[in-house]
């Protein structure tokens, strides 16, 4: 090294480096900035975005409380649909920030207003067919907003980017519009509006995806925002431990089931994060702006059901610690844990089948664990057999997996 760099080095960092952080300072003092695409690089979660998953924790919560008082085929259908619409919310935002996020005072301020409606609608979720339904109509109201504003500040800004926004501005615009409007009618009326206003919200962006100026989409960010859903969705069923040691007062069945219900769910995060997710984020990142717009749409609404999958999970686990003590468990616990990770390992499985194109693996794993599951579901057994049979093909199907991709037959990305 010549004397005059070992001169800069040691005395500290160069002209460059000065010039590169007087600009961030700069920026950062700034309390508005124009909205941009990102491009960072190494671009990561902010903090925001960790506080703004928060509200979310809630809302999964409310939701699983409402399945947790009815785990019936139509109770299932009313925990689906609520999730469904509280995860296209999460969602859309993400989107957006994926995109644009600046992390100024104007920014900063919407997503809070946006986590402020998300609020209500976890409070309100698991009383959204009666007195409270109105209430978790103006959360999600309110986010909508939040998000429309965002993208007005962008059409303003980016006229480059409008054709590609456009679509988002008119679905979210008009999907509140519906929310709106069903404020004033009764149910079942209420609902027909609300699902036609969610489907509406979910056109536009599929139609963005296909436009060939549409803005791209931030191929780092993407995959870990969705990966620190999932890790939310597990801390569900963390909690169900939890609650569930407490509620069961200690019993010898309670800790075993307790204990079957953990590992479990430890192979659950291990399935995700070192399989599936793994090899739809190598597809994601390797192929970033040349990848097929298809793959960013069916990348993004393949994870509805696996959302709703995992908090059934939660729900099951709940219940079967609880009851670990008894010698069987009810028909609608088993039915909802059975769906729940039967859902979740056909999700994964088509997640990393259609993204890897590596079908072979998939049909031995997470593919054998649907019918393996069924089976187990059918047997009248003890809650801590039951749940620790489950576990056991999930921990069989980790190692599989875990092999398969020691031996190439799969590869994968870090979550």
């Amino acid at each position: 090294m010549p004397a005059e760099q070992e001169s800069e080095t040691a005395s500290g960092p160069s002209s460059e480096d000065r010039e590169r952080l007087d600009r961030e300072d700069r920026e950062e003092r700034e309390l508005v900035r124009e909205p941009d695409e990102n491009h960072e690089t190494n671009r990561s979660a902010t903090r925001l975005e960790l506080f703004f998953d928060l509200a979310f924790v809630l809302f999964v919560a409310g939701c699983a409380n409402m399945l947790a008082k009815d785990e019936t085929a139509a109770g299932g259908l009313k925990f689906a649909a609520v999730l469904a619409v509280g995860w296209w919310a999460w969602a859309s935002a993400t989107l957006y920030a994926n995109r644009f996020d600046t992390d100024d005072a104007i920014f900063r301020l919407l997503t809070l207003i946006g986590m402020g409606g998300v609020i209500v609608m976890a409070a309100s979720a698991d009383q959204v067919t009666g007195s409270a339904g109105a209430w978790f109509a103006l959360g999600y109201v309110t986010l909508r907003i939040a998000l429309v504003v965002g993208y007005l500040r962008v059409w303003r800004t980016l006229p480059e980017t409008r054709s590609g926004i456009k679509p988002y501005l008119i679905g979210h615009a008009a999907g509140a519009g519906f929310w709106l409007v069903s404020l004033m009618v009764a149910a079942p009326g209420r609902y027909a509006l609300w699902a036609v206003g969610v489907l509406v919200d979910v056109i536009g962006p599929a139609v963005a995806a296909r436009l060939p100026d549409a803005p791209p989409l931030h191929m780092e960010h993407l995959p870990e925002r969705f990966g620190l859903f999932v890790i939310l969705l597990l801390g569900e069923s963390i909690a169900a431990t939890v609650h569930g040691l407490h509620d069961g007062k200690w019993a010898a069945g309670v800790v075993g089931t307790a204990l079957a219900a953990f590992l479990l769910a430890a192979a659950l995060w291990w399935s995700y994060f070192d399989l599936s997710g793994g090899a739809a984020k190598r597809r994601l990142v390797q192929e970033g702006d040349r990848t097929h717009e298809g793959v960013h749409d069916f990348y993004v609404y393949a994870h509805l059901p696996v959302a709703v999958s995992l908090a059934a999970v939660a729900v099951g686990l709940e219940h079967a610690i609880v009851h670990g003590a008894e010698g069987h468990l009810s028909s609608g616990t088993r039915w909802v844990l059975g769906a729940g990770l039967a859902g979740y390992l056909l999700s994964a499985a088509l997640i990393q089948g259609v993204l890897s194109h590596r079908y072979r693996a998939v049909l031995i794993w997470p593919g054998l664990g649907v019918p393996a599951i069924a089976v187990i579901m059918v047997l009248d057994l003890a809650p801590a057999v039951l749940v620790g049979l489950c576990a056991a093909v999930l921990i069989a199907g980790v190692a599989t997996g875990v092999r398969q991709h020691r031996h190439g037959e799969i590869k994968v990305a870090k979550v």
